[in-house]
């Protein structure tokens, strides 16, 4: 890596330092974690352009999170989720026609707007409810392709749920006891594994590298609420799940050779996996970040595990699991 060192006046090699920064905000000391270039040969701060890019990403993602204000990628899914433009949105919540526009290129929302935008991403017919009444201020065809997306919605409570929210349920029925650590996990090796016996991913959502290891956001924010303790999911039935029978006995011998083991164990076991740290190189180890695992790299992972360790069936997932306790805790 190299930057222009102003002391030495010449391009230099540089190392980075992760350091704790914090800005006053709107009369608010916003803490973050930042990164410092520093010339090889002077050892002053030198200035690196992504590197500057990057503190200001993470300034901005922690001064929402102190905020409780809604994150970009959130606004961009409210996009996706419903079909809908940023400008048809705008027109529809009453607002300027460029205001999502500016939203999605990074202006933070004040706390009325974002609480409005976090609800529209979370229930679907409160969103109904202002497509219904406000589709005057939008074409036919933006109003038609919204409704066709709403429709399209595959709802925990409806008559179908998506792949992950399967596996979750089925995961949850059959075990008396798991925590939302264990749980995240637990469908993490399910996704490797079943890419690795069938060359076809289980799950079509991405994982995040975060601290405690893989995590897929969606089900930390149905499950954040019992922290620690073990999920209790009431009145679940087999009716909904829209798994295979194939996919089903994966899930059992996940849950049997790595169900033993309490969250914390696992997040060590993927802590040592190759996905999970390509994913968070350079950064510290508490360094919080949203990055995506490359679901490519997953797959070839567990690939070249059931490679090494001859797996021929579901029960050879075993010698992967006790050798991996083994050594970690030998």
């Amino acid at each position: 890596m190299q930057g222009f060192c102003e002391n030495c006046r010449d391009m230099v090699d540089y190392y980075v330092k992760i350091i704790d920064q914090k800005k006053e905000i709107k009369g608010e000391e916003i803490k973050y974690v930042a990164k410092e270039a520093h010339c090889d040969e002077c050892k002053e701060i030198i200035f690196v352009p992504e590197i500057r890019d990057y503190n200001l990403r993470e300034l901005d993602t922690a001064y929402r999170k102190t905020e409780n204000l809604i994150r970009v990628e959130d606004i961009e899914k409210i996009l996706e989720k419903y079909d809908i433009g940023k400008r048809p949105l705008s027109l529809l919540l009453g607002w300027g026609e460029g205001t999502l526009t500016r939203y999605v290129d990074g202006d933070i929302p004040s706390k009325p707007y974002s609480d409005m935008l976090s609800r529209i991403l979370e229930d679907e017919n409160y969103y109904r409810e202002i497509l219904e009444q406000n589709k005057g201020n939008i074409s036919s065809i933006a109003f038609r392709k919204s409704i066709a997306a709403i429709e399209g919605l595959v709802m925990v409570d409806g008559n179908e749920i998506s792949k992950l929210e399967s596996a979750v349920k089925y995961l949850l029925m059959q075990t008396t006891e798991i925590t939302p650590l264990a749980l995240q996990k637990l469908v993490y090796f399910a996704q490797g594994f079943q890419k690795a016996f069938t060359d076809v991913y289980m799950f079509e959502e991405d994982c995040e590298a975060w601290v405690h290891g893989p995590v897929y956001r969606n089900v930390y924010e149905k499950y954040r609420n019992y922290g620690f303790n073990p999920i209790e999911e009431k009145e679940l039935a087999f009716e909904n799940i829209i798994l295979t029978e194939d996919e089903k006995e994966l899930l059992n011998h996940i849950l049997l050779y790595f169900g033993c083991y309490s969250g914390k164990i696992l997040e060590n076991m993927t802590h040592s996996e190759e996905p999970w740290r390509a994913a968070r190189r350079g950064l510290v180890d508490w360094e919080n970040s949203n990055r995506i695992i490359d679901k490519a790299k997953i797959g070839s992972y567990f690939i070249s595990v059931k490679e090494k360790y001859k797996m021929l069936n579901l029960t050879d997932i075993k010698d992967y699991a006790k050798d991996f306790f083994s050594k970690l805790y030998a």
